[in-house]
């Protein structure tokens, strides 16, 4: 046969292997639109055509795995929100200890509106722009208070010990969500970057992985170069961590390595799709001080990556109970002009030495996933002992009323509290500062 006949013969293939997987993919969608039309004419009680729609991508999307998903509108703000690490409010932070009760403030963010209108812990909101706060859900309370920057919003609120509540008209800004918060809350709304009892230690808690999150390392580990209150040893706790973005996780570990994998992503097949390798220029912790990694069974994702990073390269060592095992990398995708987002698992990844951290669907005990602490440095809590370490956590993040030895919502004769000057009665915790003070004694 003539080479001109077998390439024409070649390119028809092609083109109508091209045209069947159109028309296939063009068939499924109209079938799906067929029968969203006949469900919202058809079914015998009218339907919310939104709601059929979302039921619709949902369904699309949930049986291939447990992390790809569909993300309405009102949900997806508030992915945008965690990971941009900023929004237009008020810059507090609330809770409704009863489900018909009021607002009540937990704690605010420095240099907010609402910092600098003094609302303190403990001060309940009564009403939002006149909506009446106890009836409604604690997601809508906030989503009243959230706008966009330079508008006004009222407030009532009644002040802890105040006899009656007093009308507040506060403008909205933007306002920074920190992501690496430190030891204690300081009265300035700061944080304390140096465990209380051992200044040589810095304590970072990675909260999420957002964009902001390796500035926010680079201003705290600034200060490392400063004979008189230099970090010596330092503790990242990635406990109760889900994740976040992984550009996040890959720049935090730049920060501890010279050189070296941070970790790869693979694609369909296995095919590797990307490696990220650490750049001397970007270290900021000399391998001289030595790092403890604090992770339990919520640490997932990004936490995984930088926990597993940083011990397979001998960095640090890590302290605590096995993570979660979330080895998948999740992309979303903007549907609507960005209105809702599909988010979809797109490729695994893998940590430096190799080895996947995803948790298989009948994963057991004794099979690897996850990432395990080092040989000697297991230390499980059970469910009470957790709960009780994440209430002292929130009573040191709180911002103190000055003047005060407490936090406005004010301990009470059975809630646990840690003296001024002292850790708390953390036993995972406790094993880090043991052993970073073991490592700076020998090295002294």
């Amino acid at each position: 046969m003539p080479l001109r006949n077998l390439i024409v013969i070649m390119l028809a293939a092609v083109v109508s292997l091209f045209c069947y997987q159109r028309a296939e993919r063009n068939r499924y969608v109209a079938v799906i639109g067929e029968a969203l039309h006949l469900v919202d004419h058809y079914y015998w009680e009218e339907v919310d055509r939104r709601e059929l729609f979302e039921g619709a991508m949902t369904g699309m999307v949930t049986g291939l795995d447990q992390y790809s998903s569909y993300i309405a509108p009102d949900e997806y703000r508030d992915v945008e929100t965690t990971l941009d690490q900023e929004f237009g409010g008020v810059g507090v932070e609330v809770q409704k200890l009863e489900e018909h009760g009021p607002l009540i403030v937990h704690n605010t963010i420095a240099g907010s509106p609402a910092f600098e209108a003094r609302i303190q812990p403990g001060d309940a909101i009564l009403a939002i722009d006149g909506t009446d706060t106890r009836p409604i859900a604690l997601r809508d309370s906030v989503t009243l208070m959230r706008g966009a920057p330079g508008t006004n919003v009222r407030v009532r609120l009644q002040r802890v010990g105040a006899q009656a509540p007093e009308d507040l008209e506060l403008t909205r800004q933007v306002v920074l969500l920190d992501s690496v918060l430190g030891d204690l809350r300081l009265p300035d709304g700061s944080w304390n970057y140096h465990l209380e009892e051992d200044p040589r230690i810095g304590y970072l808690r990675i909260t999420t992985f957002g964009k902001h999150t390796r500035e926010e390392l680079e201003e705290i580990l600034a200060e490392m170069p400063q004979p008189s209150r230099p970090y010596r040893a330092l503790i990242l706790d990635l406990r109760g961590n889900a994740g976040g973005l992984l550009d996040a996780a890959v720049e935090v570990c730049d920060l501890f390595l010279n050189e070296g994998t941070i970790v790869s992503t693979s694609g369909r097949h296995g095919h590797i799709e990307s490696s990220f390798k650490a750049r001397p220029a970007d270290t900021l912790v000399p391998d001289e001080v030595p790092v403890a990694v604090l992770v339990n069974s919520l640490s997932a994702s990004a936490s995984e990556i930088v926990a597993a990073c940083l011990q397979d390269h001998q960095r640090a060592v890590v302290i605590g109970s096995r993570t979660w095992g979330k080895g998948t990398v999740q992309n979303i995708f903007e549907l609507e002009g960005g209105r809702s987002a599909l988010k979809l698992t797109t490729a695994g990844y893998l940590r430096p030495s190799g080895k996947n951290i995803d948790k298989p669907k009948d994963g057991k005990d004794e099979d690897t996933w996850g990432v395990l602490p080092n040989d000697g440095f297991q230390v499980a809590l059970n469910d009470e002992e957790t709960a009780r370490l994440f209430e002292l956590r929130r009573k040191r993040d709180r911002i103190p009323i000055a003047g005060q030895g407490k936090t406005a919502a004010g301990p009470t004769a059975s809630e646990p509290q840690a003296p001024a000057g002292t850790t708390p009665d953390d036993p995972q915790l406790r094993r880090a500062i043991d052993y970073l003070t073991k490592q700076l004694a020998a090295r002294s």
